[in-house]
């Protein structure tokens, strides 16, 4: 769906947790007792030993889409907090950080991305998501999708792609280094279950690459008339499992090549299983491919039909990983000896179970209140049997989170509480504000320059032509997108419908332009969050061009503090047992680095993020007494690369001030501007890549810098931050 998933009564819900039982949650369902396969001989003869001494013996990473510890309306308990039975893990058994934080654009695909590689976009390729465009020798531009297998190319679900680039790219325009690789090259099989990017997306597109051209996997998918190719989805789609040299999950016939051509230090001899229908058999006790849900159930795609004329056994589609078939397919990988589990949980927002609800769920709505329900079900009985295997937070990485924290857009209820009195939303009650920015630049600004858009509450313009940045009609479609008004009907007050703009000087102060110069967007407005900007001829209301669109109620990808705020939770050994963190201000591009410093792994690139030290036990970090001055040089570091940092929301503010200004007859205050913020941006960057040299030595080198060196870099990057300061301010 659009706003929130990847493509396209509670009751008693709040009250009795159950007591910890060997570190993690007792039984807490009748499901508990669900039968499900033991941890096989594979799992008790495997090599993977991480962290100190070799005490962890498994990952589990789970990344939610937009899943909210704060609450989206004051009367109504957050998703987490109906989630009682994950939040007690993360509260009494680890640190749950409050102060998390995402890269820009704030989407989805750019999320996932950014986390589980530890890079911006500009590094790790795709800054605008989940989908972006890319100009065409002749000046117009198409459509292109983010979520392709790791080593494609641009893929626009054509055969004529003038793009060709790797979909994922460095600086360098390499593919971007794989996230699996340090645990496999460690001896350590990785499984992906809906995790992006790791595993087939487009089966239309993967499966002959992956299996080969002429291969039956490949006939499969060209024979099948079915567009989306369900029933590939089902068989290949979503789950793969990364094997390490010699393992015997990747022993059989079924194993293909992990190709990875441009892994820094190689990458060969390593082998992958793809699908539910090649991992399947080694995840069941009757070798078929009817994977169960945490609660006993076949997991099926119900949009593709099997021989039986019923819903065929596979994976069931992006948009159906609940919580049931996601923890289904983590604990029966675990039990089948894949240690290292990424994976992703669909919106708890959007009426999984419920077609006949038109769009997205409101806070406090009665199927919403019942999913979240459901979610804290399964968390139940998946932690409880997870114990049953002996796999607890004494030798277990447990690390949860939320790709981001849409925006709500719809009224505030204050005569419900979702758990006694369910909430209802009436007509003209709940959807986004639906704009057509083209229509309001035409009607009120009379600019007709002719653009594509990729539509969104952060919508990015590819100007035709692909002018350059200052050229006299772009300057002013930036002034006028600015400028741009609309009645908010749920506010009655008339504003601008844009509050920020980047063009592509900021825009690489934001990390968000690649090295592929064809997929930076002319400029990209950050609107407020209740509008949803569109383009006439694309479903877009007519004049007045605003309406509400009941279909879709949660909003991502701007600047704004419930988008771009989300938490982070940890569990495990290394990780310190103390609740919420509230003081912490980390972004996604910080899970990676850590995760690896407290499984003694490095990857042969240097990351965007930094080691949260506060989140862990002394032994993790022995910094000595350099230990806190380092602290310190830690955060300015974030302030001053993040994203959404002081640096970058200061550089964005100085960037929208800048764009405003001048006329077609004058715009020097925007090209002084434009030159103080590139010349800022070197600076930025170079002391950025010192900071983390330095980092990256004590973190992972075991060499912790002088004091004062650490104290000189601290001052220096206060310094510049000053300067970005004092711009957004004049």
């Amino acid at each position: 769906m659009k706003t929130c998933t990847r493509r396209r009564v509670v009751g008693s819900a709040l009250v009795g947790i159950g007591a910890l039982t060997a570190g993690l949650l007792a039984p807490q369902a009748a499901t508990a007792s669900t039968p499900h396969r033991p941890m096989s001989a594979h799992h008790q003869g495997s090599a993977c030993e991480l962290g100190r001494h070799g005490q962890t013996k498994h990952v589990i990473y789970l990344t939610f889409d937009n899943v909210h510890l704060t609450r989206d309306n004051p009367n109504v308990p957050s998703d987490l907090q109906q989630m009682p039975n994950l939040l007690h893990l993360l509260k009494h058994n680890g640190s749950l950080v409050t102060h998390h934080h995402t890269p820009l654009m704030s989407h989805t695909g750019t999320d996932l991305l950014t986390a589980a590689t530890g890079l911006y976009g500009d590094r790790h390729g795709q800054p605008i998501s989940n989908n972006y465009r890319y100009f065409h020798p002749d000046g117009t531009s198409s459509l292109a999708n983010t979520f392709t297998y790791w080593t494609d190319r641009v893929y626009d679900g054509t055969a004529t792609t003038t793009d060709t680039s790797y979909s994922l790219l460095t600086r360098r325009g390499t593919n971007t280094p794989a996230p699996w690789v340090p645990y496999t090259r460690a001896g350590c099989d990785f499984g992906a279950i809906a995790s992006s990017n790791a595993i087939v997306e487009n089966p239309t597109a993967d499966v002959p690459k992956i299996f080969g051209p002429n291969s039956p996997e490949a006939q499969q998918v060209k024979n099948d008339p079915d567009p989306y190719k369900d029933s590939e989805v089902a068989d290949y789609g979503g789950l793969a499992v990364h094997c390490a040299r010699g393992s015997a999950l990747c022993a059989g016939k079924h194993a293909v090549r992990d190709r990875l051509p441009d892994e820094p230090g190689g990458y060969g001899g390593h082998k992958m299983l793809v699908g539910n229908k090649y991992i399947g058999p080694h995840l069941t006790a009757d070798h078929s491919v009817n994977v169960k849900d945490i609660f006993g159930n076949t997991i099926t795609n119900p949009y593709a039909t099997g021989p039986d004329g019923q819903p065929k056994p596979g994976f069931p589609g992006f948009d159906q990983m609940t919580a049931a078939n996601t923890l289904g397919y983590v604990a029966a990988m675990q039990e089948a000896g894949v240690p290292i589990t990424y994976a992703y949980l669909s919106d708890v927002h959007d009426p999984h179970s419920d077609p006949s609800h038109h769009g997205s769920y409101g806070p406090g709505e009665a199927g919403m209140e019942a999913q979240l329900k459901s979610y804290d079900d399964a968390f139940g009985t998946f932690l409880s049997r997870l114990r049953q295997d002996g796999i607890t937070t004494a030798n277990t990485e447990f690390v949860v989170t939320a790709d981001e924290g849409d925006h709500f857009i719809g009224a505030t209820k204050s005569d419900c509480d979702g758990v006694h009195v369910p909430c209802t939303y009436g007509p003209g009650q709940i959807g986004e504000v639906n704009t057509n920015i083209q229509g309001l630049l035409e009607s009120q600004r009379g600019n007709t320059t002719p653009f594509d858009l990729y539509a969104g509450v952060a919508p990015a313009f590819y100007v035709r032509g692909n002018p350059p940045a200052a050229a006299p009609a772009t300057r002013q479609l930036e002034r006028d997108t600015l400028a741009v008004t609309a009645t908010n009907p749920y506010t009655n007050r008339h504003e601008t419908v844009n509050r920020y703009l980047a063009n592509r000087t900021e825009l690489k102060l934001l990390h968000m332009v690649t090295a592929d110069p064809l997929r930076t967007p002319t400029f990209v407005a950050f609107g407020r969050p209740d509008y949803y900007e569109c383009q006439t001829g694309f479903g877009c209301p007519a004049a007045p061009y605003v309406q509400i669109n009941p279909a879709y109620a949660w909003n991502h990808g701007t600047v704004s503090r419930d988008i771009n705020r989300t938490w982070l939770g940890m569990a495990g050994p290394g990780i310190k047992v103390q609740g919420l963190d509230q003081q912490t201000w980390s972004d996604q591009t910080d899970i990676r680095p850590t995760m690896l410093a407290l499984l003694g792994l490095k990857d042969d690139y240097r990351s965007d993020g930094r080691v949260l030290v506060e989140d862990l036990t002394n032994a993790a970090t022995p910094y000595g007494a350099r230990g806190r001055p380092l602290l310190r040089l830690m955060r300015t570091y974030k302030q001053l690369n993040a994203c959404v940092g002081a640096f970058g929301l200061d550089t964005l503010r100085a960037a929208t001030h800048a764009a405003a200004t001048g006329s077609t007859a004058s715009d020097s205050t925007y090209t002084i501007r434009n030159r103080q913020l590139a010349h800022l941006g070197r600076h930025r960057d170079q002391l950025a890549r010192k900071i983390k040299r330095v980092l990256d030595r004590a973190d992972f080198g075991g060499r912790p810098p002088r004091l004062g060196v650490v104290r000189s870099l601290d001052r220096r990057a206060h310094h510049v931050l000053h300067r970005a300061h004092r711009l957004s301010l004049s």
